[in-house]
């Protein structure tokens, strides 16, 4: 399933790709971005620090861009527009990993409920394809030309998205029960915080792989290193259309308010090919 959704997101690219450089003209920039991703989801609790600072994972992403401000094909820039002197569009592959645990008041309270929060683990692999049209304030061709060093930019567009969440929790302490992990769904630690929702077994987890959309924006900046690759530093938010990416979405429960998102910094190089 995800061999094919990476197949049509390839042809569809292509389409794309020849329809803009019959009508504009463009070159191309490719590049590899890094950094920690901080997963907002149902684990923990919403508004805590702890939690927006220990749900923290790492992605990795291949980047491409078009650029309509120079023609490869004719080695020279092409005619001046607004579009083409401050837009670019960027596409990309993505890729990050969270682990979670939950934070907040509630964890280890002096009951069920505040053991089973303690002990439950989870984590998500997330795959992203898509693209977003960027902005930049200040001339393209004259950052190209090296007039200036730094080049900000804002983002928005849209990602298809593949997930596979996974959930354990640890029972134990080595005096009442033995160390075991037992996966949600297959023991009593389903029973109270996460009995109630529309996952498997008609309960608040599901660790079943899924896909959904992510609408996307960023702002950020080039950095100009030489006549052919510049320095990226990018801030990203991520909302996804799904409350499953992260495999918990108990209902009804106060906290859960939201669908997933993610809050990635990165940074990036990026090189000029043409």
């Amino acid at each position: 399933m995800k061999a094919k959704f990476s197949t049509l997101g390839l042809l569809f690219f292509i389409l794309i790709t020849q329809n803009l450089h019959a009508q504009f003209g463009f070159s191309h920039e490719i590049g590899v971005i890094t950094g920690p991703v901080a997963f907002q989801s149902d684990y923990g609790q919403r508004s805590d620090f702890e939690t927006n600072s220990g749900n923290v994972g790492f992605g990795i992403g291949i980047v491409h861009y078009l650029n309509f401000a120079y023609k490869a094909d004719c080695n020279c820039y092409a005619k001046y527009s607004y579009f083409n002197d401050h837009f670019k569009v960027r596409n990309e592959i993505n890729y990050h990993v969270t682990n979670f645990d939950h934070f907040g008041d509630e964890v280890g309270e002096d009951s069920f409920g505040g053991f089973i929060l303690e002990n439950h683990k989870g984590s998500s692999k997330v795959l992203e394809i898509g693209s977003q049209l960027e902005y930049f304030p200040l001339s393209i061709r004259d950052f190209t030309a090296g007039a200036y060093k730094f080049s900000p930019y804002v983002s928005f567009g849209a990602h298809f998205v593949t997930f596979d969440p996974d959930s354990t929790t640890e029972l134990g302490n080595g005096d009442i029960f033995s160390q075991v992990s037992t996966p949600f769904g297959e023991g009593p630690a389903l029973f109270g915080q996460f009995a109630q929702g529309e996952g498997e077994n008609n309960s608040g987890i599901d660790r079943r792989p899924g896909n959904t959309w992510a609408i996307t924006w960023s702002a950020g900046t080039r950095y100009k290193l030489s006549a052919l690759s510049d320095l990226l530093i990018d801030f990203r938010w991520h909302y996804y259309t799904s409350n499953w990416v992260d495999g918990l979405n108990p209902d009804p429960r106060p906290a859960n308010r939201a669908d997933d998102w993610i809050f990635w910094v990165n940074v990036g190089y990026i090189y000029y090919l043409d």
